[in-house]
């Protein structure tokens, strides 16, 4: 794929449960556009990372700091005038109102994929600490983002960031 940059102020969240493809997908397109990569898992508090390694899920109050350092870190880029992608589950409304704070250039793109797909691949998932496990509670508090992007996991990391480029290139021009 030919790189192909894409002007900031302008931060794309990518959004899913466990194993749709976030870092993934999240980390080609920014390679591909020259963005600057934020990965929201290395944002997470270690008692928070160790809940997770545990298999018990997050509540919102855990997630309250999280989502607050992430909502800094768009500022920060957009105030800088970078494009800036970000990996973030998101997996509620309030949680994507926290993180836009209001500013239409935080742009959503969520990944979806079946729940095998998804449950293969965090079999597969070498390294990471969430346990497969919380899989189950972030399927029943996910809230689907209605205006956001929506690409399924059937389809390869090279299209989606494909349609991406195509779909943002004119989007954000500073």
């Amino acid at each position: 794929m030919k790189r192909r940059m894409i002007q900031g102020p302008l931060a794309v969240i990518f959004m899913g449960v466990a194993g749709s493809g976030k870092t993934t997908v999240g980390r080609l397109f920014a390679r591909e556009t020259g963005a600057v990569f934020y990965e929201g898992d290395d944002y997470h508090s270690p008692e928070s990372v160790e809940k997770m390694r545990r298999g018990v899920p997050l509540t919102d109050a855990d997630r309250a700091e999280w989502l607050a350092a992430l909502h800094r870190i768009i500022g920060r880029s957009l105030a800088a005038g970078q494009f800036a992608v970000m990996t973030c589950s998101a997996l509620k409304s309030a949680y994507r109102d926290q993180l836009r704070g209001g500013d239409e250039r935080v742009k959503f793109v969520q990944l979806t994929a079946p729940l095998a797909v998804l449950e293969e691949r965090l079999r597969a998932r070498r390294g990471h600490f969430l346990a497969p496990s919380l899989l189950a509670s972030q399927m029943e508090i996910f809230e689907p983002q209605k205006d956001a992007l929506t690409f399924r996991g059937e389809e390869s990391p090279d299209e989606v960031v494909a349609e991406l480029v195509r779909v943002f290139g004119g989007v954000g021009a500073g």
